[in-house]
C-alpha cells in the first residue's frame, strides 16, 4: 500500500464520513437539489482561490526545483484556468459570474482552507500535501465511484456532468500525479514514528471536507 491506502485505512470513519455523504450519494442518484448544489458550486469557487494560495504556500515550503515546480503548476492552473471554467460552469447553472465572485465564504469554506494553510505554515511539505490529499484525490475516488453506478452518467442526471469530470481522463491525471508526489514527499520526511500524526492531519482534513458537503446538504 502506498502512503495515500495507509492513510485511508488508518482514518476510515473520517474517509468514510467524507466518500459516503448523503450529498454524493444523492449526487450518484440525481436526487440532491439543485438548491443544495448551487451553493456548493459557489462555496468551491472561493475554496478554489484559498486552494491557490495553499499551492503557492507549497512553492516556499519546497526546498527542491522539481517540488517548487509542482507547486507552481498548480498556482497556474487554478488561477489560469480552473477559476475561469469553474465560473463558465456555474453560469449553464444559472448563476451570475459576478455574483459568484462577491459572495461570502460559509463557516465550512473558511474552516477548512485555512486548516490547510495553517498546517503548511506550521508543519512541512508533506503536512501541507497531506491536508491537500483528501480533495485533490479525493473527488477523483468519490467520482470514480459514483460512475459505476447504474444510472450515474445518463442524462436524467443533472450532475452526470460533475461525475465524468472528476472521474474522467483529465483530473485522473491530476489525482495520480498527486498521489505520485505524496508517496514521494512520504519517503522523504516521514519516519515510523511520526505516521499517526500525519494520520491526524489526514482525518481532520476528511471531517472538514464532510462539513463542506454538510454545508450544501443543509442549504437546500
Amino acid at each position: 500500500m502506498d502512503i495515500f491506502d495507509r492513510l485511508r485505512d488508518a482514518r476510515g470513519p473520517d474517509w468514510q464520513g467524507y466518500v459516503a455523504h448523503p450529498f454524493v450519494d444523492a449526487l450518484g442518484d440525481g436526487s440532491l437539489p439543485i438548491a443544495a448544489f448551487k451553493t456548493y458550486l459557489i462555496q468551491d469557487y472561493l475554496f478554489l482561490i484559498q486552494f491557490a494560495r495553499a499551492h503557492a504556500l507549497a512553492v516556499y515550503k519546497s526546498r527542491r526545483l522539481a517540488d517548487m515546480r509542482a507547486a507552481a503548476k498548480g498556482v497556474t492552473a487554478i488561477l489560469e484556468r480552473e477559476l475561469d471554467l469553474h465560473l463558465t460552469y456555474c453560469r449553464g447553472w444559472g448563476l451570475d459570474p459576478e455574483a459568484v465572485e462577491k459572495m461570502p465564504e460559509h463557516r465550512a469554506t473558511t474552516a477548512y482552507t485555512r486548516y490547510v494553510i495553517d498546517v503548511g505554515f506550521s508543519g512541512d511539505l508533506l503536512d501541507l500535501h497531506v491536508a491537500l490529499a483528501p480533495c485533490i484525490i479525493g473527488y477523483y475516488e468519490i467520482a470514480t465511484g459514483l460512475a459505476v453506478r447504474p444510472g450515474a452518467l445518463l442524462a436524467a442526471n443533472p450532475y452526470a456532468g460533475w461525475i465524468s469530470e472528476y472521474a474522467g481522463e483529465g483530473y485522473s491525471q491530476v489525482a495520480t500525479a498527486a498521489r505520485t508526489h505524496l508517496e514521494a514527499l512520504a519517503d522523504r520526511f516521514m519516519a515510523p514514528a511520526r505516521f499517526d500524526e500525519v494520520a491526524e492531519i489526514f482525518g481532520t482534513a476528511c471531517r472538514l471536507e464532510a462539513d463542506f458537503w454538510e454545508m450544501g446538504w443543509q442549504s437546500a
